[in-house]
């Protein structure tokens, strides 16, 4: 007689953190931060057409890592939701909690009953009237949320990120400001033995929107290349060469 196969609910439950954890840790680099006048999302990205970062409702955008077809079905989800509750009730019962809400449970559902978890990291934003009243909303692959202040980094080098933006952030820093610390914060953040950086991330090479407090509804706009090279003190570089623009999967 065989013995039937084991492995311990904790050993699953590892073996899925660390499968999602690589996967994640794969895809480049984004950055949501506070400014002066709202919340700034900057993302590696060179792709035009597959979006990291965006707008969910009137105050409200979406940012994330990993794998391009799990996060833009949670997307998606997210926009249906808060579509149906502002049609069914009002508008301002839309808000970022109850999305951050909705999509932990989606994704602590998935994390427990499927054999392979989503390999995503998301931020879900809202800008209030003030600064004091923004909220930042963190997601991770299981489905546990941290309600974040300041600023969040999310996949490929997240640590060193995060520890360079904890040196250079401050409250009420201007977009330039913002957009500037950023970018240094992903060009820098991999870097080699002797300290240099590997690569310089230009504004061909990013993807950035804010969400505009002083905008009476629809606070949500891209910047567009030209503007993060005028911010940046960059020339605009032409369109990327083939072969540099992220994977579906990133």
């Amino acid at each position: 007689m065989t013995v039937p196969f084991y492995v311990s609910p904790e050993q699953i439950i590892k073996d899925k953190a660390d499968y999602a954890r690589k996967g994640i840790a794969r895809g480049r680099s984004v950055i949501v931060m506070q400014y002066d006048d709202g919340i700034a999302f900057i993302a590696e990205n060179p792709s035009r057409a597959l979006h990291k970062i965006s707008e969910i409702y009137d105050r409200i955008a979406f940012a994330a890592v990993g794998k391009y077809n799990e996060f833009e079905n949670l997307r998606v989800a997210g926009v249906r939701l808060a579509d149906l509750r502002g049609y069914s009730y009002a508008r301002k019962d839309v808000t970022g909690r109850s999305l951050a809400n909705a999509y932990a449970q989606t994704l602590g559902t998935i994390f427990t009953e499927t054999p392979k978890p989503y390999e995503v990291e998301i931020v879900v934003a809202e800008v209030g009237r003030s600064a004091a009243e923004d909220e930042l909303y963190r997601l991770t692959f299981d489905g546990s949320v941290a309600d974040e202040h300041g600023f969040v980094a999310m996949g490929g080098e997240a640590e060193g990120i995060h520890a360079l933006l904890a040196r250079d952030w401050h409250e009420n820093m201007p977009l330039s400001e913002a957009i500037t610390v950023a970018v240094s914060a992903l060009s820098t953040a991999e870097q080699t033995e002797n300290g240099t950086p590997h690569r310089t991330v230009g504004p061909a090479q990013l993807e950035a929107a804010v969400l505009d407090r002083h905008r009476a509804r629809r606070t949500f706009r891209r910047l567009s290349v030209n503007q993060l090279a005028e911010i940046l003190g960059d020339q605009v570089p032409g369109p990327p060469t083939a072969g540099t623009a992220d994977s579906p999967d990133e």
